[in-house]
């Protein structure tokens, strides 16, 4: 089993430091934020950090880096105060993935892929259209994190769409059916199976 220590780690060559750190967590979600600028424009971009920080409110939180430089999607999110969450399938991962690519601030990212924006609801920040799953986002408060000079963004859900097949009598939606795509690492990604789904669980009695 190979084996690094913080030392080690710290001093890995760069490209492979990052790529070992940012697949050692595990898959992360898959998933595409669209915006709004006060122009306009609609903004489209992918992110593997959002994740479940609770359900009373229902709220969804995501990681930004330093905004030291110029980042849309946290620009239009403060300005405009919504945004949306659209989880990516297998169809449409490659487009997905080219929106990690940096373009000014007035060029769209839907104008540049096949990805297509769609408006509904009632927040204006496009959707992106055929995504199995849907989000409208209120920004609710940035938490700044120093240590890693982040910042984690809170938001609660206002709207969920949500592809009639993939979801469950008692609530769970079933990704796998929309063949729901995960990240590993920066750059690669996988379409999981659905494998079983447990009964919560409660502790075992002594004999």
């Amino acid at each position: 089993m190979a084996f690094f220590n913080f030392n080690d780690i710290q001093n890995l060559e760069k490209i492979y430091k990052i790529n070992l750190i940012n697949s050692c967590s595990g898959f992360k979600s898959a998933n595409l934020l669209g915006s709004l600028s006060e122009e306009g424009i609609a903004n489209v971009g992918i992110f593997s950090s959002v994740t479940h920080l609770g359900s009373k409110p229902p709220t969804l939180g995501f990681i930004l880096r330093p905004t030291t430089v110029p980042r849309d999607t946290y620009k239009n999110i403060k300005d405009l105060g919504f945004f949306t969450i659209n989880h990516i399938h297998e169809g449409i991962i490659e487009d997905a993935h080219h929106t990690s690519a940096k373009y000014p601030k007035e060029v769209s990212e839907f104008d540049m892929t096949n990805l297509e924006a769609e408006y509904k609801g009632a927040y204006k920040a496009p959707f992106v259209k055929g995504a199995p799953v849907q989000m409208s986002m209120k920004f609710i408060e940035e938490v700044y994190v120093p240590s890693n000079d982040v910042v984690l963004i809170v938001s609660q859900i206002q709207e969920l769409y949500i592809d009639d097949e993939l979801l469950q009598e008692d609530g769970l939606i079933n990704l796998s059916k929309g063949n729901i795509a995960t990240i590993n690492g920066l750059d690669t990604y996988a379409i999981p199976k659905f494998k079983t789904q447990l009964s919560y669980q409660r502790p075992k009695k002594n004999n």
